[in-house]
């Protein structure tokens, strides 16, 4: 076999792929890059609304504390609940 022949056989393969690709295309509405896209649109995702950043949320020690400490007594209550 000679580089000419495998070179018509290439564009030969190319040109069947092609028009498959244009098949498929006109199937579906057209290819994605011309049609019209679907979905949300691109950076919305990232856009926040409010002008201030998010700000973490931290709870003091004493708030802490006072949580654990209820959080205790609702235990020890149910626990003498189930008992009886």
């Amino acid at each position: 076999m000679n580089i000419d022949e495998i070179v018509q056989q290439l564009r030969q393969e190319r040109n069947k792929l092609d028009a498959a690709i244009q098949a498929l295309e006109d199937v579906s509405g057209g290819s994605s890059a011309t049609g019209k896209r679907r979905g949300r649109p691109p950076g919305t995702a990232t856009k926040q609304t409010t002008s201030a950043p998010a700000r973490k949320r931290t709870m003091s020690a004493a708030a802490r504390k006072r949580i654990s400490e209820m959080m205790r007594k609702r235990w020890a209550e149910r626990k003498r609940a189930q008992k009886k």
